[in-house]
């Protein structure tokens, strides 16, 4: 099976191991799937070509000998039914691992990202101060619900998943919030995906991309 995913050739420093190719990479270590990487040319992404395959210009997009795809909720999906070390075993664990990725994706990503990109891209906006506040009594929530089902489970399905590659992804986001330390069952789960080896290869992988593409000083 000839497995393809893309990849931007180099983003920004603050970027740099938060693409979300990152997710496909991971999926595809713990599924011990060989996989190639398609690093876009410069303007590639808005080029027609690009736009069939991953319509919004982003990253990840997917093929493999039988499909292609876009967005990494779905990209994932679609790797967990080719591996036993992540198809769902049955019927309910798959419907749970279906619910908690569609619920780090809907319920949890929009809230850090509330928390985090508006010091990211507005830093020194007057604005930015008083949104703090509310944006992280909303994501404080989120993770008080999280850890009220983490409670006596290691991860979020009874076995590690697909989901849980989503959900850390997102809660990564969190890791130098103080939020995050007021649950800290949340970030315990957290630091045991972070440790498995199939994110620390995922990592260096994307890392070694934008260190191979870096612009000259």
């Amino acid at each position: 099976m000839s497995i393809v995913i893309s990849s931007f050739a180099w983003v920004p420093p603050f970027a740099q191991g938060y693409v979300k190719d990152l997710r496909p990479r991971w999926a595809l270590n713990e599924a011990g799937l060989d996989y190639s990487v398609h690093i876009l040319g410069d303007g590639e992404a808005d080029s027609a070509a690009y736009r069939a395959w991953q319509p919004f210009g982003q990253v990840p997009a997917y093929r493999d000998d039988a499909v292609t795809l876009f967005e990494s909720g779905a990209i994932l999906l679609h790797i967990a039914g080719k591996s036993p070390a992540l198809a769902p075993r049955d019927a309910q664990e798959a419907a749970l691992m279906q619910a908690w990725m569609f619920s780090a994706l809907n319920a949890i990503e929009p809230k850090v990202d509330n928390l985090i990109l508006p010091g990211v891209f507005h830093a020194g906006e007057a604005w930015v101060d008083g949104f703090r506040g509310p944006a992280e009594a909303l994501i404080d929530l989120r993770l008080k619900s999280l850890s009220g089902w983490l409670d006596g489970r290691d991860w979020l399905t009874g076995r590690f998943s697909v989901a849980d590659i989503v959900m850390a992804t997102v809660l990564r986001g969190l890791q130098e919030e103080p939020v995050l330390q007021r649950h800290p069952r949340v970030a315990a789960y957290l630091d045991r995906c972070l440790a498995r080896p199939g994110f620390e290869r995922a990592l260096a992988a994307q890392l070694a991309t934008f260190a191979a593409n870096a612009p000259a000083a």
